[in-house]
């Protein structure tokens, strides 16, 4: 029931979410409550068009992805990388595919090769729609192998489906291998949550965050530029609920004591 209300509830004070449901209020004020009604659509415009811009996309993201700048790693007994950056091999895909997080993959990888770490865990399992078979775990070994890592130096982790079951169930299966430091690879801007989590299990973790949304040459510098930030992109709402959801989740886990 919690996982279910975790994914379902943030969807009603995500951007889109929200300016429905105002909307929707909206069209059952409008005969007998006009005023609150133009409140409700013109809070729904602003909303939308606030959420929409890279103004607030880079407020809300900078300061989760300031928070763990990657420097001189140090060497680990394992790299732990979290699921969320793949696609499963459905028709008519022939192969796991990756999103836009897939350079936590490609991040792992490099620091395998650097030799930062003798193993690698992938952990994430998958809701089963759209006919989904395989796991997240599962994928990212498919394509960790592809990219020339042994299948004897991963160690795979397919039942979680949220980031508290990634750490749990990870230090399930690091403390039967006898391997306690990490390197916790994630998006940056989901790297604040899930070092809290691991943390609080008392697991040795250093992060090596990757997916950073936002580049240092990419915010506005002058006055034209920050212009520009208040222009409506659609792009914009989805990097702006994927911070919101982070720091839902902060709160959440906090709330719960798991972070």
């Amino acid at each position: 029931m919690f996982f279910f209300l975790s994914k379902l509830l943030p969807l009603l004070v995500y951007p889109l979410g929200l300016s429905l449901l105002l909307l929707g209020l909206a069209i059952y004020w409008l005969k007998r409550y006009p005023r609150r009604a133009r409140i409700a659509i013109a809070s729904a415009m602003a909303i939308l068009w606030l959420s929409s811009t890279p103004l607030l996309r880079n407020a809300l993201i900078l300061n989760l992805e300031q928070q763990n700048i990657p420097g001189d790693l140090p060497t680990a007994d394992v790299i732990v990388v979290l699921g969320g950056s793949t696609r499963s091999p459905v028709p008519p895909r022939s192969f796991a595919e990756v999103t836009e997080a897939g350079d936590r993959i490609i991040h792992a990888a490099q620091l395998y090769k650097q030799g930062k770490a003798p193993k690698i865990l992938v952990t994430g399992g998958r809701i089963e729609l759209a006919g989904a078979e395989t796991s997240e775990a599962s994928d990212m070994s498919q394509l960790l192998q592809f990219m020339g890592i042994p299948p004897e130096d991963i160690l795979l982790e397919p039942e979680a489906y949220n980031t508290r079951e990634n750490a749990l169930y990870s230090q399930a299966i690091l403390k039967e291998e006898g391997l306690e430091k990490i390197l916790l690879v994630t998006s940056a801007m989901h790297m604040p949550r899930s070092l809290k989590i691991f943390r609080k299990l008392g697991m040795d973790v250093t992060p090596a965050a990757a997916d950073f949304l936002i580049g240092q040459s990419e915010r506005p510098q002058t006055s034209r530029a920050r212009l520009i930030s208040l222009l409506p992109e659609s792009e914009n709402l989805l990097f702006v609920s994927r911070a919101i959801k982070e720091y839902i989740g902060l709160f959440v886990y906090r709330l719960r004591g798991w972070a």
